[in-house]
């Protein structure tokens, strides 16, 4: 064979070049390196840090957690709606994190903010689910710009340590989503048990079944356990005294047996919204209920199965894909560079390695 010719040589070589250039190019235009308008995952997570303080070694958000573990126990009923193996019917192995959204990863539990439960499906053909879900129906924010701007609004001033009113009012006034989003937390009641709280999927997905019918859908797991309301005007006191309550809560509730809640399934029609996790949809919409999850071990996030793992909501298997809800690519991104980040530091104990209720927990990874 005869070799090429060094002319040739040279502009196959430029050819590549120009190839991985554009390639190159294209990743950066996503990651909004080339684009100021654009948001990077870097800004999100640089946002969280600015509002949050920095906190080496954790989570850049829903900082203080507990993993747990568990399998779900699927009812067939899911088939119908997605071709994903976990709705099959049979059990799937479960791991994953109840957490508070609070911004210090020692903060005590009853203070104002999410409370929320990551999960994370391992199917017997190796697909993994994973969902991020909080106790909220709706989020503060439509878009990732929105959600940086939010964070920014609320950073404490130097001098008085509090967030600029005037900024915070600027804000508000230009999002009235987030301002209605801050009437409903305010006016929700005050759960005394993660292991009693409704979640919410909050994002939209879509489904596909065996026949290749696509649905929009979002989810949410009720609780078999009764809601018991706390007085928000006692959570002052419950801080000083048992600044762990919630997870205090849990950890004997799992130690007596296990807990449960019915994993449902909520199917839009076509004038509901999928791409704007602000906006409910309305509640008579059909929901389908696939199984139960069953949770029936805690572990401190120290060693347990939840430390290393990132919560992608885009981890999907078979059968379950993303809406154009613009903030799951944000999060996805913004949860890789957190544990990126984090990853290159020193994790300091759990805030619960220290908690009475918790000293019989082990942490073992799966």
């Amino acid at each position: 064979m005869t070799p090429p010719r060094r002319p040739q040589m040279l502009a196959r070589a430029g050819l590549i070049g120009a190839i991985v250039t554009v390639i190159v190019g294209a990743f950066a235009w996503t990651a909004g390196w080339l684009s100021p308008s654009r948001v990077s995952p870097g800004r999100i997570v640089d946002a969280l840090e600015a509002r949050n303080g920095e906190h080496p070694g954790v989570r850049r958000a829903h900082e203080k957690g507990l993993c747990v573990s568990g399998y779900f126990q699927s009812n067939g009923a899911g088939v119908a709606l997605s071709e994903a193996g976990v709705f099959r019917a049979g059990r799937t192995p479960v791991f994953g994190r109840f957490s508070l959204g609070v911004g210090n990863p020692n903060s005590p539990d009853g203070v104002p903010g999410f409370h929320a439960i990551a999960l994370s499906f391992q199917q017997p053909d190796g697909q993994v689910w994973r969902t991020a879900m909080d106790d909220t129906p709706i989020f503060p924010v439509a878009t990732p710009k929105a959600f940086i701007d939010f964070q920014l609004a609320g950073v404490a001033d130097k001098a008085t340590g509090k967030p600029d009113p005037a900024r915070m009012k600027a804000y508000l006034a230009a999002h009235p989503e987030t301002v209605a989003f801050m009437q409903w937390m305010k006016q929700a009641p005050f759960g005394a048990s993660f292991a009693a709280t409704t979640y919410y999927s909050i994002n939209a997905f879509r489904f596909t079944n065996g026949d290749g019918h696509v649905s929009a859908v979002r989810w949410s797991l009720k609780p078999q356990a009764p809601f018991v309301e706390i007085d928000k005007s006692k959570l002052a006191e419950l801080n000083k005294t048992q600044p762990h309550f919630l997870f205090d809560d849990l950890i004997h509730r799992l130690a007596a047996q296990p807990q449960r809640w019915q994993l449902l399934v909520t199917l839009a029609k076509p004038q509901d919204p999928t791409n704007d996790a602000t906006r409910p949809w309305p509640q008579d919409r059909e929901q389908v209920d696939v199984g139960t999850l069953v949770l029936d071990r805690a572990e401190l996030e120290d060693n347990g199965p939840c430390r290393d793992v990132t919560f992608d909501p885009l981890i999907l298997p078979q059968g379950i894909g993303a809406s154009d809800d613009p903030l799951l690519a944000a999060r996805s991104s913004a949860y890789a560079r957190s544990f990126s980040r984090r990853a290159t530091e020193t994790p300091p104990p759990s805030a619960l390695s220290s908690d009475p209720a918790a000293k019989d927990l082990q942490g073992a990874h799966p």
